[in-house]
């Protein structure tokens, strides 16, 4: 159901109102700032204040329990509104509302899209097509097939070239040389779009491509890009480039839009070449950090029928930022890749019914025979995701989490720190990565089975973030991920029962702090 126009007009005003009447009942709470106050001989009651206070918190409190969410998030969201009220209020206005309930983030309007919805119907063929799943190993893995196509409409595509990129170097040198090579159109999606060196010198072949009469679109996030600069920007549209923000975080609508992020990060070339995973337009990725020093990372370059799918992506977001639809003249070439590599894009986000990167992971797990790989660089999982994980190592699946020693944000760290001891309890091996940081999202299965993406293994990516990843299942892809996997272990160090035992008490709390506030990270 629609907001009435008059309401929406009126809700920065009411937004501001509860936000002044919280902050005097606060004051008043704490500080009793009211109690003697006198405004034009009107003396005002002490107690009145506190009903009118209490009335606030438990009216906020209702609304949560409302949500019908999680009881752990229920509870958390509780905790923090009993203990700072006002903060807590803000809080819950800006992070806590669940918009995919409420399909505030609706992209209906692409219906009379003709191409897409052509691709959605070839999804249906394609995966009632038995021959895809003559093979034994190809059909164990059929049900992560079927639930994305009934979860996330993910075609799966069968005529794919797949490249694994296994650092930032590798990554940028090939993106610069296809970028340069563009002859119709060029499509970025970033997270992260810095004015470093990379962004400057990617800027640079934009520029030369549009000058040739390349279209050149850029979708990139209103947060993650925050320091890119109005220059940048301007010089970008001067040559006909259009750069577009992604949901731009503007008061008084800031807290419709700060906690629900376009982490995607997407290339797509003439619609011939796609390029998605881990890495951002930054020069950290290739000259590594400095507090946490070489940045490991992994992305794919695609060529063949999955292109397509990432083409798709890039146009229902590209409608999303701009209201604008893209002609699908050129945007789905034929093209004439024979390799037999077999590809399922996948999408999350507040604009899905259903957590379907969240799904596949948890049936890939639950499915699993032999092994299970994972590589995150935040590892905060819902209930869902972590008994998975434990059942499937308790009934003699071989689990492997790898890990970074410390991320970009100390609370990160000690929740995932927090999961250890009972992941170790569980039989799971544990890693940590001790050349630098690992960033890269890495599910692998029975050596068939692969995910390489943008989502990580935490509750953010499964119902916050908008996410996508590139589901293989090929035995070659696996292997060669499975053997930079094992590279990686071998500049880890295995985490102990000992070294989790032997935590001190103030880092075993901070460390439960913390988790307690993992529904809301």
């Amino acid at each position: 159901m629609k907001t009435p126009a008059k309401l929406r007009k009126s809700a920065p005003i009411i937004l501001v109102f509860i936000i002044l009447v919280g902050l005097i009942l606060t004051l008043n709470q704490y500080f009793g700032i009211l109690e003697n106050a006198d405004f034009g001989g009107v003396k005002l009651v002490e107690n009145f204040f506190t009903i009118l206070f209490s009335v606030t918190i438990i009216a906020t409190i209702v609304l949560v329990i409302l949500e019908n969410g999680r009881p752990t998030k229920t509870i958390a969201w509780i905790l923090i509104l009993i203990l700072v009220p006002l903060i807590g209020f803000l809080l819950y206005l800006y992070f806590g509302r669940n918009y995919r309930k409420n399909k505030i983030f609706s992209r209906k309007g692409l219906s009379d899209l003709s191409r897409i919805e052509e691709l959605s119907q070839n999804q249906i063929k394609e995966l009632g097509n038995e021959s895809l799943l003559e093979n034994p190993y190809i059909k164990a893995k059929g049900g992560i097939m079927r639930l994305l196509l009934n979860n996330n409409k993910a075609l799966l595509t069968e005529n794919n070239r797949v490249a694994v990129l296994n650092n930032g170097t590798e990554t940028f040198e090939t993106i610069l040389r296809d970028l340069k090579n563009a002859n119709h159109h060029i499509h970025l999606e970033y997270y992260i779009l810095e004015d470093d060196n990379i962004g400057h010198e990617i800027k640079r072949i934009l520029i030369d491509r549009a000058k040739n009469g390349v279209k050149v679109r850029i979708i990139y996030d209103e947060v993650g890009s925050w320091g890119l600069s109005k220059r940048y920007l301007k010089e970008l549209r001067k040559h006909g480039i259009e750069p577009y923000a992604f949901m731009p975080v503007r008061f008084p609508f800031f807290a419709n839009k700060v906690n629900y992020r376009n982490h995607r990060k997407v290339i797509v070339i003439d619609g011939l070449i796609g390029f998605v995973g881990g890495i951002n337009i930054a020069d950290k990725y290739i000259h590594g950090d400095p507090d946490l020093g070489f940045w490991r990372d992994t992305h794919l370059k695609l060529e063949g029928d999955a292109v397509h799918s990432l083409q798709a992506v890039f146009m229902t977001d590209w409608y999303f930022v701009s209201n604008q639809v893209i002609s699908v003249d050129k945007c789905f070439p034929e093209h004439h890749v024979t390799s037999k590599k077999l590809v399922q894009i996948a999408t999350c986000g507040p604009d899905s019914d259903w957590a379907s990167i969240m799904q596949a992971y948890f049936m890939a797990i639950t499915t699993a025979k032999n092994y299970i790989y994972i590589s995150t660089p935040y590892f905060m999982p819902n209930g869902s995701i972590l008994t998975a994980l434990k059942t499937a190592a308790l009934s003699g699946v071989k689990v492997v989490i790898l890990l970074p020693g410390k991320t970009d944000f100390f609370l990160y760290t000690w929740t995932t720190n927090s999961y250890l001891e009972e992941l170790l309890e569980a039989g799971i091996e544990v890693y940590i990565y001790k050349k630098g940081f690992t960033h890269s999202k890495l599910v692998m299965v029975d050596g068939l089975f692969s995910s390489v993406g943008t989502a990580n293994m935490d509750v953010r990516s499964f119902d916050q973030n908008f996410e996508v990843n590139a589901l293989i299942y090929d035995k070659e892809i696996a292997h060669e991920l499975e053997v930079a996997f094992n590279e990686d272990l071998k500049n880890s160090q295995r985490v102990s029962w000992r070294q989790v035992k032997r935590k001190s008490v103030p880092i075993r709390i901070r460390e439960s702090v913390a988790r307690v506030f993992t529904p809301l990270l």
